[in-house]
């Protein structure tokens, strides 16, 4: 069965086979006298360039007119649909007609078929060669064919005309109009998924919206989105691989197009493509902050993320440990700048792996690893340990929370809060995060590193100012029973890792994931009770604990189920996201709602509680008539990654209002309640 795109893609060719099935090409010898179908839809003159000169280029031009602004032509190569030009000239002996020249084209996407297109008057150069021995008494007698397809949005026409020239024209606009032949050579390379193309371009030209139109067929896939890399004078365009295609190439031509009709012609042969910083695809850098507002956005999200549930008990924890009988100032700044250096290791690891991995070609974002069932089950055992620790089941040194502790425990702690905060982009953090992905490296891993420093920034501040600690609560019994209280929060943590192992693997999957973590709960209870009698416990722990962790390492991977997509019941029954769902909801004239959503994201579920999921927006918008769509990322989806990455955004949520013919505009990462409410009533804007 042929996915969906490919149906209307067969749809598209059957129609237009049927409307050109009469078009036979004839040889040089044999043009047509008389057109068969007429240019009454976008008509065709056909000009020349004052006088032919021995042994020089004679440019000529066919200029095409639509009747009317549904009208429009084809570029050389028309897209997933559509017909290129097909011209033929009975030159005198010698003349030869060299490659057509065409303005920079303009996108067109129709239900997913990406369509490269002329709108309005439009012309295409044909340069003739004129040798040098050539006898010229005025403009030469010639014959000309010309056809080529007339196409609304609905409709599609066959069109053809019989050619003579005649004299006169705007060329100076016309050449203008024409991409010009880069002279530097390019190179380019076909990877497994997409290809890659290094166009020399100087730092200096601004980009607002480029698209690279590729003239080679059956490549690449026209509708996919572009990604594009930028550094100094060299510019790297990755475009995805048609599914359907060759999937090979000599030689590649084509058009960058910067937007606004302007753009470069390219040809290029096999070579090397440098990896350079990854850029969004569409406006390059235009939109992004100043770098000390960004750098200060990471410092202020990492710091948020203290109050997330799964952080919040290990901070509080180590904090009063530096409040403790006797801990001296040495002692609490090298916990201090223990815990902050684990913090931020693991928040720059993060970041570069996630930039690896993107430069590898892999769509993934912010919190990657949560789609991973494998990390997951990690940090479920993570969080259960965790929590029967807060509980008193048992004692672990190296994660001392409530007693003194050694640099190397508070590391490990570091470490184990940023890779536990790490689920979710709050406040301040999206447009950090966002430019990460569109930064040089060095940059990116900076705002990284800020985000660690934020997330540690408490617990660095309390072990070097004494004015701090001092306003802890003096150390006494009462905190092993706050650190029972703290198990709460923790093991709230660990159910919703249940709840999301689920979702990620299937219910069988997760059953198999707590016998496993049942046989590791159960060998630490032995060997809480063997703390207990002064008795060597470890030994035990992996005498109880193996069989259960080797029953899960082979059980686990067997009863992975797939999951499918099921968006979640909420305002108006949204669509699952899909760019033709979102482009035949925008066709539609109705206001549109898209969000972007994780099962492990707590910023997301607490706007859909309090500001999406409400009876009142569900009445708002359907008296509005506002469309809703919503994209679910809690396993990976390459097409909502790369859409996140067009937006400049590394993960979710993502909310976008889209007004009728307008622009969309992102809404804060934190709703207002009554926010959506104003917006369909027309008073957000």
């Amino acid at each position: 069965m042929f996915p969906h795109r490919m149906h209307q893609f067969v749809a598209w060719l059957i129609a237009c086979a049927a409307m050109l099935a009469a078009i036979a090409p004839a040889s040089a010898q044999e043009i047509p006298t008389e057109a068969r179908y007429g240019d009454d839809n976008i008509a065709v003159e056909l000009r020349a360039d004052g006088m032919p000169v021995a042994g020089e280029q004679w440019m000529l031009a066919l200029k095409f007119t639509p009747s009317a602004p549904e009208w429009h032509g084809y570029w050389s190569n028309p897209g997933d649909a559509g017909q290129g030009m097909m011209l033929r000239l009975a030159l005198p002996d010698g003349w030869t007609m060299g490659e057509a020249l065409y303005p920079v084209p303009k996108t067109l996407l129709i239900s997913g078929l990406m369509n490269h297109i002329y709108e309005g008057e439009y012309a295409v150069l044909v340069p003739v060669n004129v040798p040098a021995d050539a006898n010229i008494s005025g403009v030469p007698d010639f014959a000309g064919h010309v056809e080529y397809l007339a196409c609304t949005d609905r409709v599609c026409v066959p069109q053809d005309a019989v050619l003579t020239a005649g004299q006169g024209g705007d060329f100076a606009r016309w050449q203008a109009e024409v991409a010009p032949l880069l002279s530097a050579q390019e190179g380019f390379e076909i990877t497994g998924t997409a290809a890659r193309i290094a166009i020399p371009l100087p730092a200096s030209v601004n980009l607002p919206a480029p698209h690279v139109f590729i003239e080679n067929e059956r490549l690449v896939d026209y509708a996919a989105v572009q990604t594009f890399m930028r550094e100094g004078d060299m510019l790297v365009a990755e475009i995805p691989l048609d599914e359907y295609g060759t999937g090979e190439a000599t030689a590649l031509s084509g058009i960058l197009a910067f937007g606004d009709g302007a753009g470069v012609r390219f040809v290029g042969g096999k070579g090397s493509v440098p990896q350079l910083a990854i850029k969004i695809a569409g406006p390059i850098g235009a939109d992004t902050p100043p770098l000390w507002t960004l750098i200060l956005g990471a410092l202020v999200g990492g710091l948020l993320l203290n109050i997330m549930p799964c952080v919040f008990p290990i901070l509080s924890l180590k904090a009063l440990s530096l409040a403790r009988a006797g801990e001296s100032e040495t002692k609490a700044r090298s916990e201090g700048l223990a815990y902050t250096a684990g913090v931020v290791l693991a928040c720059v690891g993060l970041g570069a792996l996630m930039l690896a991995l993107r430069a590898a070609g892999e769509q993934v974002g912010w919190a990657f690893q949560l789609q991973s069932p494998g990390v997951v089950i990690v940090l479920l055992v993570l969080a259960s340990i965790i929590t029967v620790n807060f509980a008193g089941l048992f004692e672990l040194p190296s994660l001392s929370f409530t007693q003194g502790g050694k640099p190397a425990g508070a590391f490990a702690t570091g470490l184990l809060a940023a890779f536990a905060a790490t689920p979710c982009t709050g406040p301040f953090m999206a447009a950090a995060l966002g430019a990460a992905l569109l930064l040089p490296t060095p940059l990116a891993l900076l705002l990284f590193a800020m985000l660690g420093l934020g997330l540690a920034l408490p617990f660095l501040l309390i072990g070097f100012v004494p004015a701090l600690r001092n306003r802890l609560p003096k150390p006494g019994a009462w905190m092993e029973t706050f650190r029972k209280v703290m198990a709460i929060p923790m093991g709230l943590t660990a159910l919703a890792l249940i709840w999301l192992t689920v979702q990620l693997g299937g219910r069988g999957f997760a059953m198999f994931a707590l016998v496993m973590l049942f046989g590791i709960v159960l060998a630490l209870a032995v060997v809480g009770r063997l703390q207990a009698a002064g008795k060597m416990a470890w030994p035990a722990f992996g005498l109880v604990a193996a069989p259960f962790v080797i029953f899960g390492a082979f059980a686990l991977p067997y009863s992975y189920e797939t999951p499918s997509a099921q968006p979640s019941q909420s305002i108006h029954e949204p669509a699952a996201f899909s760019r033709e769902a979102l482009a035949e909801a925008r066709a539609s004239g109705k206001p549109v709602f898209l969000w972007f959503t994780a099962d492990w994201c707590v910023t997301c579920k607490v706007n859909e509680s309090i500001a999406i999921e409400r009876e009142s927006v569900r009445e708002a918008f359907e008296e509005a008539g506002v469309i809703t769509i919503v994209g679910d990322w809690t396993v990976r989806d390459e097409e909502i990654t790369m859409f996140l990455t067009e937006r400049g955004a590394a993960g979710v949520p993502l909310y976008l209002w889209y007004e009728p013919g307008a622009e969309p505009e992102q809404l804060p990462q934190v709703l207002a309640p009554d926010l959506l409410e104003e917006y369909a009533s027309g008073n957000g804007r």
